[in-house]
């Protein structure tokens, strides 16, 4: 079965229900296919103690606060599911979910959006699927003779799951720390922290908020030809929310360089030291799903689509939304991806109507 619509948004997360939400503000027909069977994004994938780094009111998708959550500074992941499903529901937005988007081809006057539900005839797509089905593992010696098990991010929930075991977390980030503090917090785990370089932890008082405004004065002084400021990366690497901070304060955070190689029983380093392993849990973060968009022949470095703000530049009809600082500042958050999405729609707009 082929449809006929102004827009398809791939995705329906964070960035597809922004998209939407300006889209219909902009009076154009739409729809979004989602992956997902379920509102909620890759929020509902994450580990039990994940908490945001910013409060509810700066962690919000336009037109709708998030509403604080009862006992808590700092959002947890399920109150974001919550929160997703009640904008989409709030917005009636148009979204298929367990639809799973195969490929984006050229189609004459139209984009052809091939689904497992049937193929969608578009004047503009928005890509906005994000990284999380795409973890990234690097390439470590001795991986494939390690007999424990090898997780990433994704695939992590909870100490429970590695009780009375050695486990060396993998990652000088967000992501390597707060899974790292949530595994040295507990006595029953033990705690192997790796890093490529010493762990840069920012200030105790600097959390979302701040990071989006840095974000955004990096942007607004590179657009304006000025010098780089650096962004968050001139300021640390790691957000000191309060398990990070407990278990830093603790002397449970203290980082090892990174391993020279993985053998079957554990990690060795390049001084001949040895550490026993059960686990090794890989947050090394993630590349851009974009296999649905490789029909267009639109990859350029680093697996990016090049981009004029969110616009393909090989393809004026696509745009891509969230998938990091390349197609907007701050873009793969919550409270970034509002501006964003209203530039994406805005500019559709304009080529649609002209």
């Amino acid at each position: 079965m082929t449809q006929h619509t102004d827009v398809v948004v791939v995705g329906g997360g964070q960035a597809g229900l922004a998209a939407g939400y300006h889209l219909r503000r902009r009076g154009l027909d739409h729809v979004i296919l989602d992956a997902e069977t379920a509102p909620g994004g890759s929020w509902q994938h994450m580990w039990e103690s994940l908490h945001l780094f910013s409060p509810a009111e700066h962690s919000s998708l336009p037109g709708r606060l998030m509403p604080v959550q009862t006992g808590e500074t700092y959002p947890d992941a399920g109150h974001v599911v919550d929160y997703l499903t009640d904008y989409e529901k709030r917005y009636d937005l148009p979204v298929a979910h367990g639809t799973r988007v195969n490929a984006v081809r050229p189609g004459g006057e139209r984009l052809l959006v091939e689904a497992d539900t049937g193929t969608w005839r578009a004047r503009a797509v928005i890509s906005a699927t994000g990284t999380w089905t795409r973890p990234f593992i690097p390439a470590v010696p001795g991986r494939e003779v390690f007999t424990g098990r090898q997780l990433h991010t994704v695939d992590y929930r909870s100490p429970a799951d590695f009780a009375d075991q050695r486990v060396v977390v993998v990652s000088g980030g967000n992501s390597g720390a707060q899974i790292a503090a949530d595994l040295a917090l507990d006595e029953h785990v033990e705690v192997t922290w790796v890093t490529q370089r010493p762990p840069r932890f920012l200030p105790d008082d600097i959390d979302g908020r701040a990071l989006f405004d840095v974000a955004t004065a990096r942007r607004r002084a590179l657009d304006a030809g000025r010098s780089d400021t650096g962004g968050v990366a001139s300021l640390g690497d790691i957000v000191a929310v309060p398990p990070v901070r407990a278990a830093r304060d603790a002397g449970l955070l203290t980082a090892k360089p990174m391993f020279a190689r993985l053998t079957a029983d554990g990690a060795w380093w390049a001084d001949n030291s040895h550490t026993g392993a059960d686990a090794v849990i890989w947050c090394t973060g993630f590349r851009p799903a974009l296999s649905h968009l490789a029909p267009l022949n639109l990859r350029g470095p680093r697996g990016h689509v090049p981009t004029d703000g969110t616009r393909a530049l090989g393809e004026p009809r696509l745009h891509l939304l969230g998938y990091g600082d390349w197609t907007g500042p701050a873009s793969a958050t919550l409270i970034g991806v509002g501006r964003t999405a209203r530039d994406a729609a805005g500019e559709i707009a304009h080529l649609l109507h002209s």
